[in-house]
């Protein structure tokens, strides 16, 4: 039980819709550092075995200034900083990974797995670039980061692209992306691990793997310091994800859905 507060608090944040816009308020070069206080709820569906859906409040917190910023999981220095152009250096937490005895053992068993016989799937700090591009035509935000806690040693690369669409006071960002995650960083978070398989767990290793997803966001600010969002996102599972023995058997993709109130100071 006790990584389920944070994995549902770190992978409700990581999402780039809730960082960006937590720090909207900081946009313009020109406007001085400003915080973000507020809380927010999220309902999201593990993709493990026996977890299913969780619901978790939790506080949101933001800092952005003109260089660095911190938004939801991830600490940022702007290296180049434009109207329509900027690129960062990034620190991340990922939240990925499981308690195993939060797993369900029966689900497990269905699998062929033994729950007893696994090991946890530790959270790790990513660190990387990442750039940010808009114009008329829309938001393209492109990250690449990698593992330095020796948790999985691998990689990411993550290519979005969004539309912001006015609403009144508020606005509408649909968003599409793809996730690209290395083979070490995909082994360890969805295959079995070598001291696993030596103490009779089945070898799987998904390797590489692709993973696709969907979003939409609404925004509207609430008065002058006051904002509200909603984001919803849905994420297709690969085969090789699927397939393998930790994963929640018929499950072909995972949904999560946000509610946040925030301050800016």
């Amino acid at each position: 039980m006790k990584k389920i507060l944070w994995l549902a608090l770190l992978s409700a944040m990581s999402l780039p819709a809730v960082a960006q816009t937590a720090g909207d308020a900081g946009e313009n070069a020109d406007t001085p550092p400003r915080f973000g206080l507020g809380v927010g709820v999220v309902a999201e569906e593990r993709p493990y075995a026996g977890e299913g859906v969780r619901t978790i409040p939790f506080p949101l917190v933001s800092y952005n200034g003109e260089r660095f910023y911190y938004q939801a999981d991830t600490l940022g220095w702007r290296l180049i900083k434009g109207d329509a152009f900027e690129l960062s250096v990034v620190g991340k937490f990922r939240a990925d990974g499981f308690d195993a005895e939060d797993l369900g053992r029966r689900e497990l068993a269905a699998n062929g797995i033994d729950r007893d016989l696994l090991d946890d799937r530790d959270f790790e700090f990513d660190v990387g670039l990442a750039l940010r591009w808009s114009g008329t035509a829309g938001e393209v935000s492109v990250q690449v980061v990698s593992d330095v806690t020796d948790a999985s040693d691998g990689q990411e690369a993550t290519f979005e692209y969004a539309y912001p669409i006015e609403l009144g006071r508020g606005g509408l960002k649909p968003m599409v992306g793809v996730a690209f995650q290395s083979e070490r960083m995909a082994d360890y978070y969805y295959g079995t691990l070598d001291k696993e398989v030596a103490r009779g767990v089945v070898d799987y290793r998904p390797g590489e793997v692709v993973i696709p997803y969907v979003g939409i966001q609404y925004m509207r600010p609430i008065g002058e310091e006051w904002s509200f969002m909603t984001f919803a996102r849905y994420t297709r599972l690969p085969n090789e994800i699927t397939d393998s023995p930790l994963v929640e058997e018929g499950l072909d993709g995972t949904g999560m859905v946000f509610v946040g109130f925030w301050r800016n100071f």
